[in-house]
């Protein structure tokens, strides 16, 4: 299959790629400076670079088959999402940062028109930031049939006990709006038991415990968190397309977020290569520069092999999501979800294993970089659900 990209694409490739040489690598230092000023809020510098991407047209491009996006395929959205994923701040820049992308496909596509006003709408702003409450600290929620999380109905309410973690984004002083995944009905049947709905962040009983670090960063602004509600109290015009479809929204959700999980570490992975032959090219060790060495070449060239054979897999899993659906492309996601994060951490991993001492600094990017390839192993599903999948599907074929 040859991906050819079309004329669209190819001039917001060019626009991107400009944008992020002229406004993103040279504010990387500013942004991080600014955040130690106001911790949890979005840093001055954010707020101007959203206005300069919004002016260039360079924003909601992750959303496809909606009027209220670029209008691009997964496939047309590849690139760009790569390009932006060489920055970790940059994806926000550009409203195309999770969990609000797939927070606002969720209420694109099943969210009543007053749902849509109040929380859509601020989201494709970006004035507003939102959080996916489905994660829970008591039980495996790789398996989402697990979750344990209260909805009950009282009335003109519904009322919501339990205790999530990892709730991404719910420190941000922006985060207004939480989806919230619970059981409605524990008799239904077993994929029928669960619901998604809309509760405020200012909701009285909803009570943050505590910040989550990934390997040593609290991912400020951003964040991650554990949650408690107690008798959380919401309106049954909160729920999201009706009881019982939670685990249906859920699957909707995740299949677009993981692809874009894998675009941004393909390009994560690309930056890390620039800086690891950057740097090699710089250092000289035992009479020779580090760039001649043996190893440091054989680690460039398995690179490069990884990178590719990752990113072709990714371009693949579009096409198919494109073409025939999610769920027909159930194993090239899974395939995928697995490859690309493997793929980055070890492309980092040998960045930072030229760069010494300094890798595993915060004077390079390459150890944020790292934390947070390594927890996209594990976020959206880990690896060994997703290899199961691709077992199944594999076994399947040869039953028949």
């Amino acid at each position: 299959m040859i991906f050819k990209k079309f004329d669209k694409v190819e001039k917001l490739e060019q626009e991107l790629i400009q944008f992020m040489e002229e406004h993103i690598y040279p504010n990387e230092a500013v942004y991080e400076e600014q955040l130690k000023e106001n911790h949890w809020d979005e840093p001055p510098i954010m707020e101007e670079l959203k206005e300069r991407a919004k002016d260039a047209g360079l924003w909601n491009l992750f959303l496809p088959e909606s009027e209220n996006g670029a209008g691009l395929t997964n496939l047309e959205y590849a690139p760009l999402c790569e390009i932006m994923g060489r920055s970790g701040m940059a994806p926000e820049v550009f409203n195309c940062s999770a969990p609000d992308t797939g927070n606002m496909e969720i209420l694109d596509r099943f969210g009543t028109e007053e749902q849509k006003e109040r929380w859509l709408n601020p989201l494709l702003e970006g004035k507003i930031r939102s959080t996916f409450s489905m994660t829970e600290p008591d039980v495996a929620s790789s398996d989402a049939t697990n979750i344990q999380t209260s909805i009950k109905r009282e009335g003109d309410f519904y009322v919501i006990n339990g205790r999530k973690w990892w709730q991404s984004g719910i420190e941000s002083s922006k985060c207004k709006i939480l989806i919230v995944m619970g059981k409605t009905d524990p008799d239904a049947p077993k994929f029928e038991q669960q619901s998604m709905i809309l509760v405020p962040k200012d909701t009285p009983g909803v009570k943050i415990v505590r910040n989550l670090q990934v390997f040593g960063y609290d991912e400020a602004p951003h964040g991650h968190s554990e949650v408690i509600f107690e008798n959380v109290r919401v309106p049954v015009s909160n729920i999201l397309w009706g009881e019982g479809k939670g685990f249906a929204i859920a699957q909707a959700r995740l299949g677009p977020g993981r692809i874009h999980h894998c675009m941004r570490l393909i390009g994560a992975a690309e930056r890390a290569l620039e800086l690891m032959i950057k740097r090699a090219k710089e250092r000289v060790t035992f009479g020779k520069p580090v760039i001649e060495q043996g190893v440091i070449r054989d680690w460039i060239a398995q690179s490069r092999i990884d990178i590719d054979q990752a990113r072709l897999l990714t371009l693949n899993a579009a096409y198919m999501m494109d073409t025939v659906g999610n769920k027909v492309a159930r194993a090239e996601i899974a395939m995928i979800k697995v490859a690309a994060p493997e793929m980055a951490c070890k492309v980092i991993d040998r960045a930072i294993q030229v760069h010494g001492a300094g890798g595993v600094s915060n004077v390079f990017p390459l150890a944020r970089m790292y934390a947070r390839a390594r927890i996209v192993r594990i976020a959206d599903g880990p690896d060994e659900v997703h290899k199961e999948t691709v077992t199944k599907l594999e076994l399947k074929k040869h039953a028949e």
